[in-house]
């Protein structure tokens, strides 16, 4: 690798885009000196198959990269790879033969990848009359019409006579000037375009960072094969260097990495924070002239960064997408990839090989997303708004998360951004009112908390509506109508709690507040009973079963007075059958207490002639005090809980 020099270096990179031998290569050799074609074959051929990259100096000096790519349709793949990381675009199209398939859909790809700027290069005009170039210009502007390139400058010229070769190099220039940089933002992240071992080095990687940073001596992970290697050497346009970021067209040697290993298609980035993915859903656009729609299962080749995946698409909100609509799908692939929410893609039909469309990919999906659901379509539109933005993207993943509590770590891996930023952006979500931290470090947005909220005052309504006899819920019953984890349903009801709607008690116990029980006379009066025998029973409490033969009820109105007894707090479920007088329970605590206080431990005879009940009894009631946290076992004994 070369020795350092002053020279800076722009975060723009130029792409060449057009059909086979309408002149690329050889306008970028004309333009930087250095033949693309590093292939023997493409030597040989005088075809470029591969993507070829060369360094262009801008008159002040700094250096800006170009990419040529392939133009012949066998090498779309190819084109595709390297058109990932344009971001001003020369169309190529020789005045001899003019529009061309390729030079059609090299534009298209162009255009579904998001590239906005650009020019024409009107190439080969020494080889046909003025009239032919005329024509070659209106046909050209006729096929740019309605896309990014409509206003764009056309520029005559010959590469290889030189003529017009200094108008365009100073346009090229404004254009490049004027082209905003890549941001350095976010976390470090390459689409590996080519792997070559050098001789004394060990394995090298180029490509051109999508985001972030990296220095010499990072360790940097290989996806999604998981190959973690050290930063032995870094290299931008033949320029050796102690960091590369996005927009730069970049080399890394590891030397501790095997180059068999590791192929196109792969991505080096800082590690943690992305994952091999089979499935992502994203923003479909088709294009105008396609000769058929988009429909459900079709299979399909995704093109997104440097890697080349066959799947099917499944339509998520219409049955079909028409040529130049636009829809939600989701791509469940045969391999797995590694990408980002907001990266660009390119979508061609598995066979016959045509180009479909294109868009921005919106989540890296975990699972199966279904069809024509609301919440699906809603949330996906939601992200799609927020791609721009990384707070809004925070913000959207917050609503949508499959967490209900997600700590920082988790949402700064999910907007690839650092640790640090995410705690920013975070509080300033706070500060806004749009986020809470109902637990440390641990994060949920209020719309999120809010539906939720509705959810748990739905199931509290639909348990009382069906037992009217009742004031408490338990929680176990609460988390089993709602399908809200245990921590997840702390939450909710902290907040409800807040507003005055339900009161947490101890043991589990959910009381909605406001809520006035009445029974009707025959059940008050059994209710009444039920709770002279508990009285009476002491600690040899009755049966429910017992009960009813007593008092000549259902097993349904002895059990409906039980919990509404339980509920009033007058009496208190010990098992699953056996419930004990609130007062006699609370007779049985001091018994326990004063026992072990007096003995050391607890000395079961004693206790049981003291209540004058059972071992039948007893042991339940003992059992029911360890739970409660008064008693602990200590060996074959029982102390006091200090």
């Amino acid at each position: 690798m070369a020795e350092d020099k002053d020279t800076s270096i722009i975060p723009v990179v130029i792409g060449t885009a057009g059909h086979i031998d309408h002149g690329k290569s050889t306008l970028v050799q004309a333009l930087t000196g250095i033949d693309p074609d590093r292939l023997k074959e493409e030597k040989e051929r005088g075809l470029t198959i591969d993507l070829g990259f060369a360094p262009l100096e801008m008159p002040d000096g700094r250096l800006v990269g170009i990419v040529d790519v392939p133009g012949h349709e066998r090498f779309i793949r190819n084109m595709v790879a390297g058109a990932t990381g344009i971001d001003l675009v020369v169309l190529v199209v020789a005045s001899d033969d003019g529009v061309m398939p390729q030079t059609r859909e090299h534009l298209q790809i162009m255009q579904l990848l998001g590239v906005e700027r650009g020019l024409v290069a009107l190439t080969k005009i020494d080889m046909v009359d003025p009239e032919l170039v005329d024509l070659a210009e209106e046909d050209v502007r006729e096929n740019v019409q309605g896309t990014f390139l409509e206003d764009a400058p056309i520029l005559r010229l010959s590469a290889k006579t030189g003529a017009g070769m200094d108008v365009f190099r100073t346009l090229l220039f404004e254009l490049a000037g004027a082209t905003q940089p890549r941001s350095s933002d976010g976390i470090f992240r390459m689409p590996i375009q080519r792997v070559f071992t050098k001789s004394g080095f060990g394995t090298v990687v180029t490509g051109i960072p999508t985001s972030g940073v990296a220095k010499l001596g990072d360790t940097l992970e290989i996806l999604p094969a998981g190959i973690r290697g050290k930063v032995r050497g870094l290299n931008a346009y033949r320029q050796s260097k102690t960091d590369i970021c996005a927009g730069h067209s970049s080399a890394i040697n590891f030397s501790d990495v095997d180059h068999h290993d590791v192929k196109r298609g792969d991505v080096v980035a800082s590690p943690g924070f992305f994952s091999k993915q089979r499935m992502v859903a994203a923003r479909l656009q088709t294009l105008r002239d396609l000769d058929r729609p988009v429909t459900n299962r079709m299979q399909v080749r995704l093109h997104t960064g440097t890697v080349d995946a066959p799947g099917e698409v499944v339509l998520l909100d219409r049955a079909e997408i028409e040529p130049g609509d636009s829809g939600l799908i989701q791509l469940r692939l045969q391999h797995p990839i590694v990408c980002a929410p907001g990266d660009r893609f390119v979508l061609r039909l598995l066979s016959p090989i045509v180009t479909l469309g294109g868009g921005a990919i919106l989540e890296e999906s975990r699972h199966r997303l279904k069809r024509f659901k609301d919440f699906v379509v809603e949330g996906l539109e939601r992200q799609e708004a927020s791609l721009s933005s990384p707070s809004g993207l925070l913000e959207s993943v917050l609503v949508r998360g499959e967490e209900a509590l997600a700590s920082t770590d988790d949402l700064a891996v999910v907007i690839k951004r650092a640790r640090d930023e995410t705690r920013e952006l975070l509080a300033t979500l706070t500060a806004e009112g749009s986020v809470l931290s109902p637990k440390q470090d641990r994060w949920i947005h209020v719309d999120r908390l809010e539906s939720a909220a509705v959810v748990v005052r739905a199931a509290l309504d639909a348990f009382f509506d069906g037992a009217a006899h009742r004031s408490l819920i338990d929680v176990r019953e609460l988390r089993s109508r709602t399908k809200f984890e245990p921590a997840f349903l702390t939450v909710v009801l902290d907040e409800l709690g807040k507003r005055g709607v339900v009161e947490q008690l101890p043991g589990g116990q959910i009381r909605a507040l406001g809520r006035d029980v009445e029974l009707d006379p025959a059940d008050a009066a059994l209710a009444k009973d039920v709770d002279a025998r508990y009285e009476q029973g002491r600690f040899q409490p009755p049966t429910p079963e017992e009960l009813g033969a007593a008092l000549s009820a259902t097993p349904e109105r002895v059990q409906r007075a039980l919990e509404y007894l339980k509920d009033a707090g007058q009496l208190e479920r010990v098992t699953a059958d056996m419930f004990v007088s609130r007062r006699v329970l609370d007779e049985a605590r001091q018994a326990i207490q004063e026992n072990c206080e007096r003995n050391g431990q607890l000395e079961i005879p004693e206790l049981r002639d003291r209540l004058s009940t059972s071992r039948k009894f007893l042991i339940p009631i003992l059992e029911y005090f360890d739970a409660n946290g008064l008693t602990i076992r200590q060996g074959g004994h029982r102390i006091l809980r200090r």
